[in-house]
């Protein structure tokens, strides 16, 4: 009688985390693409950079945050936001809430030396009808700031510059970073073996233009489109992934955007944490 117990009792407690096993698969937070939807907008969304005060002799701290608003209630928001620091990742954020119409991400960091910071991020709303049919709708937003911490002037900060000691500044970190992608993107276009002058290239930290003007040779219902499902595959493959990441073993730079200048597909190369990986996205309008 015992062993029946035992064996009921144990057939039980295995179905019962299978079943909690399989809702934690469906409801892990996930960016899903589907039809734009025509009948809902964001009312506002955007990203900001803000110096907010020096910390001690050799640091400062950065404000940085993510908002959105859809224009009604949805049954899922999510937002994800990217912070490059010179072209290195300095941080992810994301957020995903049921029967919501805001989202609001805000971090603030502590950081040191001269720096170009920029940030991009996603906001993503799906909404349900009746007959199980799914849309969505999606924008991207970005911002970035100099900031100019060094020993011979008081700490500065900036988002375009003004003056000519501020210009001198904003060549010297634009030169840096560019120097460094360029390295990065050069190896990555190398080892996945790609011929360059087949594509036109696009930083990701870029990608907001293409927002409110169509990719070459595409509608704006087509980029709308692209975007969607660039985002879609880039949440699941690098910004979970890279959100999962200790901060102090984070190790990756801005991913590059390759478009097929025949209008067939898409690439997105990045490396992350020391493997580089190579994202394929094929059209179909």
């Amino acid at each position: 009688m015992n062993k029946w117990l035992f064996f009921i009792f144990t057939i039980i407690l295995t179905s019962i985390f299978g079943v909690v096993y399989i809702i934690q698969m469906n409801t892990s937070p996930a960016i899903t693409y589907f039809p734009i939807d025509e009948e809902t907008s964001f009312t506002y969304s955007d990203s900001t950079l803000e110096l907010i005060s020096e910390q001690g002799y050799d640091s400062y701290e950065i404000d940085w945050e993510s908002n959105s608003q859809s224009d009604t209630q949805m049954y899922l928001r999510q937002d994800a936001s990217l912070l490059f620091d010179n072209g290195r990742l300095r941080g992810v954020r994301s957020k995903w809430v049921q029967g919501t119409d805001t989202i609001h991400l805000k971090e603030t960091l502590i950081s040191e030396d001269s720096s170009f910071f920029q940030v991009i991020s996603f906001h993503h709303g799906e909404v349900h009808y009746p007959n199980d049919e799914i849309k969505s709708i999606h924008q991207m937003s970005n911002d970035h700031l100099y900031v100019i911490d060094s020993p011979t002037t008081p700490l500065d900060a900036f988002k375009s510059a003004e003056d000519e000691f501020q210009i001198e500044w904003q060549i010297l970190l634009d030169r840096t970073k560019k120097q460094q992608l360029l390295y990065h993107w050069h190896d990555l276009i190398t080892h996945f073996n790609i011929s360059a002058d087949s594509y036109m290239s696009v930083p990701l930290t870029k990608l907001v233009r293409y927002g409110n003007e169509p990719l070459p040779s595409m509608t704006q219902e087509q980029t709308d489109k692209v975007i969607g499902r660039l985002w879609e595959g880039l949440y699941k493959n690098y910004i979970v992934p890279a959100a999962n990441t200790e901060s102090n073993e984070l190790v990756s730079y801005v991913p590059i955007v390759l478009f097929d200048k025949e209008m067939e597909h898409l690439l997105v190369l990045f490396e992350l944490n020391g493997k580089k990986e190579q994202l394929i996205q094929n059209y179909s309008f």
